[in-house]
């Protein structure tokens, strides 16, 4: 029998062999106490063995079925493939329905109008300094203006900086909870969001959702059950599931938080596609809500500005968060937001892309949905992404692997799950990157992948 300390061997032993192509995408591994005895090996070793896997970013448990081969390559570190490039040695998708930053035509030319000025030497010089956390008088006068919305407009003396949506996340969760703080977020989740909590020491409770978002009471029940620091919540096209909370919905949030005394960290980094969504929670309740956004899906990832509004007596503690963080925005990018928020730049491109999200979600409808593709489709029309529930006996990882054998990408659930238990059989389609034929195709592909894999259902073969 192979020592304890023997398990990261053996877990290399099985990575060569998904390398390999031994073991593909979607295969169950044994159960543990068969996987010990068929590698001589203890049982304690093989729970290690398995967690390590898992740790990698080969496999994913799911519970009550086993543990599969995952499909998509892993990060560095084992974290999940989403909403950023590929990485290591592994060739990118031809086409990549993971990543989700929208273009439309004439984008970079309306941008750059805007910056010319910037690049004179005497207003470079003064635009490439370092900027404190509440930026200028003018930056916060503009993320003001693009902050607004339902009617709300936050207050320029309470907008703080950061350099992305995924700093400002990161500045409003530090702020409010300590290390080993609890944190209520709905039960599938933005991805960044896991790996922010986990940087911070923070541990994520998932609140149940409904087709209006999160539930007041499963807020309620988990903060009862035992204290939480904080809520995270997306009220407006929540990421993945395209809900949007009514009037009522997010009043019931409103009187729970009140009641029960909680901060919130409202994101709202999709909501430029819905200007016809309800105010936001920040206008219900400016004293409690850590109200977000940022540039990347309005303009461009690269240079962005993640901007946050906040209560007046948490202003401090916020851009403490930012500074020791070096979470703040660079002050090019303050400029940049100045001009683009002043010349019309942000309403222009926010406008191309609420249409363009249309035109996007009708090629969903043609491509999969009419198209006979099984399962549940959760999607809004003004979202660019689809959640796609799988019918048994599909697994998402299966599915995955099917569709990078074809080379398209997309997101497993348990990419979005907070847990491990209960992980969703579905997956995340982002339709934003690829230029509108391309989606089309991809689209058409995974509704092939789809019909083949009832023909094997049906004939009684597993799906591969």
């Amino acid at each position: 029998m192979a020592g304890r300390d023997d398990y990261r061997r053996v877990a290399d032993d099985v990575a060569r062999e998904i390398e390999a192509g031994t073991l593909r995408a979607g295969d169950q591994l044994p159960p543990q106490r068969l996987f010990a005895r068929r590698r001589r090996i203890a049982n304690s070793t093989a729970i290690r063995v398995y967690g390590e896997l898992a740790r990698r970013g080969l496999v994913v448990g799911e519970v009550g079925r086993g543990t599969f081969v995952r499909a998509a390559a892993p990060h560095p570190g084992g974290a999940a493939l989403t909403e950023g490039p590929a990485a290591g040695p592994t060739a990118p998708p031809a086409v990549n329905l993971e990543l989700n930053y929208p273009v439309v035509a004439g984008q970079s030319e309306l941008m750059s109008r805007a910056l010319a000025p910037l690049l004179r030497p005497d207003v470079l010089l003064e635009a490439t300094r370092t900027a404190a956390p509440d930026g200028t008088p003018q930056a916060r006068d503009a993320a003001a203006s693009v902050l607004a919305r339902g009617g709300w407009r936050p207050e320029p003396e309470g907008v703080l900086f950061a350099g992305n949506s995924r700093q400002a996340i990161a500045a409003a969760l530090s702020s409010l909870a300590r290390p080993g703080g609890r944190v209520g977020v709905e039960e599938v989740t933005y991805p960044l969001v896991k790996a922010v909590a986990a940087q911070l020491g923070l541990r994520l409770v998932p609140v149940a959702m409904d087709e209006q978002g999160m539930l007041p009471g499963a807020l309620a029940d988990a903060h009862r059950k035992a204290s939480l620091s904080c809520v995270y919540v997306q009220p407006t096209l929540q990421n993945p599931l395209s809900v949007t909370a009514g009037e009522a919905r997010r009043q019931q949030l409103v009187d729970v938080v009140q009641e029960l005394r909680l901060a919130v960290v409202e994101d709202g980094t999709w909501g430029f596609l819905a200007p016809d969504a309800p105010a936001p929670l920040a206008a219900r309740l400016p004293d409690r809500v850590v109200f977000l956004d940022s540039l990347s899906k309005r303009l461009a990832p690269g240079l962005t500005v993640g901007m946050l509004a906040a209560p007046p007596g948490h202003l401090d503690a916020l851009a403490r968060a930012l500074r020791s963080g070096a979470w703040t925005a660079g002050a090019f990018n303050l400029a940049a937001l100045v001009r683009w928020a002043g010349d019309g730049t942000v309403a222009t491109l926010a406008s191309a892309k609420r249409a363009d999200a249309a035109v996007r979600h009708g090629i969903v409808r043609e491509r999969l949905i009419d198209a006979g593709a099984r399962g549940r489709f959760r999607i809004d029309p003004r979202s660019y992404y689809c959640w796609w529930e799988l019918p048994a006996p599909w697994r998402a990882e299966t599915f995955v692997g099917a569709a990078a054998e074809r080379g398209i990408a997309v997101t497993p659930g348990s990419a979005f799950a907070v847990t491990g238990h209960g992980v969703p059989g579905a997956v995340r389609i982002g339709l934003a990157s690829p230029p509108p034929e391309v989606l089309a195709g991809a689209l058409g592909v995974l509704a092939e992948i789809s019909q083949a894999c009832r023909a094997r259902a049906a004939s009684g073969a597993r799906p591969s």
